[in-house]
């Protein structure tokens, strides 16, 4: 599935710009404040009807302006073309659209590649709360296996009719045996989803550590999966039986997977406290071509990698492998300060920017 074109008209700082994309490796040069990354996102947003730069899709709007917009197209395997449009306006709020035509989540992301992001912004994946890694592994496990892609969002419901019921006991309304039904159907819900977790973080371990390695880290670098709960839908209800009283007193469910963690570790410990920078960075490139690998291997759709500023902590030679593993297929984006920075196999296709043709006034 390949992206061909992704128009921006107008978001953030550019007013009207249209860049061709071709298969492999696209790489987008221009000096700082040109609006590469400007243009990485109007992609990301695009396709997925989101920004990874800020949770208010508003700020994508040019100041004074009153709306923010970009349309991607998407050929797929056969040949089809689809065309993806998300907008924001102060007036109207977000929309999404498949072919000129709203469409459900599910739908359009079967419409387009998976899609996945190194910038600096996404650091946070790294040294974030453990709810930025939960949604990440969860996105990945969908798209690993989209018979899958409905677990996070089942227990989600399960786990918010839990906590409603708790809430009204904590305010002293209902009468806790009534959390008996709820029980088992969390503990359902939260034992498919730990496993599916399980066997994703299984798959990805082996290709993180060796691709750390290869990015920089002389230390041995591991993935790890942290369940706070485990075992069977009938261990998984127990436990949570015999914390009643404990999440009665609290309003709130105290155990199960939405406490999960996504463990990212040098020598033993935590890349999120103790990482430099440098490690961090490297470790959220190894975790990206990881899943890279885990969906190529699998022969699932390989995910449109957005590399935003990825070669200014990069040495000549981690450079060109990092280049050299994009080789392997799929389709990346990839900014850069000037042409020097990038290996040969990256400058088969540069687009300048701003395209002096394609920047409108």
């Amino acid at each position: 599935m390949l992206v061909t074109a992704i128009e921006a008209r107008p978001l953030r700082s550019l007013e009207r710009l249209r860049v061709e994309l071709a298969p492999g490796i696209v790489s987008v040069v221009g000096p700082n404040g040109a609006g590469k990354t400007n243009l990485v996102e109007a992609l990301y947003f695009a396709l997925t009807g989101r920004s990874f730069r800020t949770s208010d899709r508003r700020e994508l709007i040019p100041f004074g302006g009153s709306l923010a917009r970009a349309e991607a197209t998407v050929r797929d395997e056969d040949g089809i073309e689809r065309r993806l449009l998300a907008s924001v306006s102060r007036s109207e709020g977000r929309r999404h659209l498949l072919d000129g035509n709203p469409a459900d989540p599910a739908t359009i992301a079967r419409s387009r590649p998976p899609v996945a992001v190194f910038a600096p912004d996404r650091l946070t994946l790294v040294k974030g709360p453990p709810a930025e890694r939960r949604a990440h592994l969860d996105g990945f496990l969908a798209a690993r296996w989209p018979a899958r892609g409905e677990l996070r969002k089942r227990y989600g419901q399960a786990l918010a009719q839990r906590n409603a019921l708790l809430s009204r006991l904590a305010a002293g309304y209902g009468n806790p045996a009534d959390l008996g039904v709820w029980d088992a159907g969390l503990a359902t819900a939260a034992a498919a989803l730990v496993e599916a977790r399980a066997e994703a973080v299984a798959e990805l371990a082996g290709p993180f550590t060796a691709t750390a390695a290869e990015l920089g880290f002389d230390t041995s670098v591991a993935l790890a999966y942290a369940p706070r709960a485990e075992g069977s839908a009938e261990e998984i209800r127990a436990g949570l039986e015999e914390r009643r009283a404990t999440d009665v007193n609290l309003g709130r469910s105290s155990w199960g997977p939405h406490l999960d963690e996504l463990k990212l570790e040098a020598d033993g410990r935590s890349l999120r406290k103790y990482g430099s920078q440098g490690q961090q960075r490297a470790a959220l490139l190894a975790l990206l071509f990881a899943e890279r690998e885990a969906l190529r291997r699998a022969r699932r759709v390989v995910p449109l990698l957005l590399l935003d500023d990825v070669m200014s902590e990069l040495d000549p030679d981690r450079r060109e492998r990092l280049v050299a593993r994009l080789g392997d297929g799929g389709q990346a984006l990839i900014t850069a300060a000037d042409r020097e920075s990038l290996p040969p196999p990256a400058l088969a296709t540069v687009v300048p920017m701003p395209p002096e043709s394609e920047a409108g006034a």
